[in-house]
């Protein structure tokens, strides 16, 4: 839909194609906890190891599981804890269940932040659809630019949480542009 939309008023541009497949496919492609188990497990994290260090080593891990956490009483963001060695095996256990994601058995699709990268994927699908129903010649740069807002969507948790807050008032002042017709690109500061 979105390329048909953009070669109708443009004719040669992917841009905007292009950048919709990109970030719609970064928003779907969350890693969550079974997808960082994954990579735990997948054999490139231990060849990596490997490679880099020799001897007697120990593997410690900074977490904050979601589901077993404490918040911190002034920031109310989870906080890390140690583990130790035995999460590889946890991790491989954990990587076998990701067939329970987004079923109602999924103990980590509670949570906040998995509900908010779950309605952003919504989100981003309601924002392409509006573009794609008033594009024009006029409009197609700043419906790229609007397209490619969640490249600054980055980190887990509160880290993660801080950077959507700025990428969806990002979002919402480049579609008031969009929607009153001032497509015009901004004047350099």
């Amino acid at each position: 839909k979105v390329r048909i939309a953009e070669q109708q008023v443009s004719g040669s541009s992917e841009a905007l194609s292009r950048a919709v497949a990109r970030y719609f496919f970064k928003l779907m492609a969350y890693k969550d906890e079974y997808e960082v188990a994954r990579l735990y497990t997948d054999g490139t994290f231990a060849k990596k190891v490997a490679e880099q260090f020799e001897g007697d080593f120990k593997l410690k891990f900074h977490l904050a599981p979601p589901v077993m956490a404490k918040k911190d009483d002034e920031t109310g963001h989870l906080v890390k804890r140690e583990f130790g060695p035995w999460m590889m095996k946890a991790f491989g256990l954990l990587a076998k269940f990701k067939f329970l994601r987004g079923s109602v058995l999924d103990p980590f699709g509670k949570t906040e932040e998995r509900k908010s990268e779950v309605a952003l994927i919504s989100e981003y699908e309601a924002t392409v659809t509006e573009l794609i129903a008033s594009l024009s010649a006029d409009s197609l740069a700043l419906a790229v630019e609007i397209a490619e807002v969640p490249e600054n969507i980055r980190g887990f948790g509160h880290v993660k949480e801080r950077h959507l807050e700025t990428a969806r008032a990002e979002r919402e002042n480049l579609l008031q542009r969009f929607r009153s017709g001032d497509v015009e690109p901004l004047a350099a500061e």
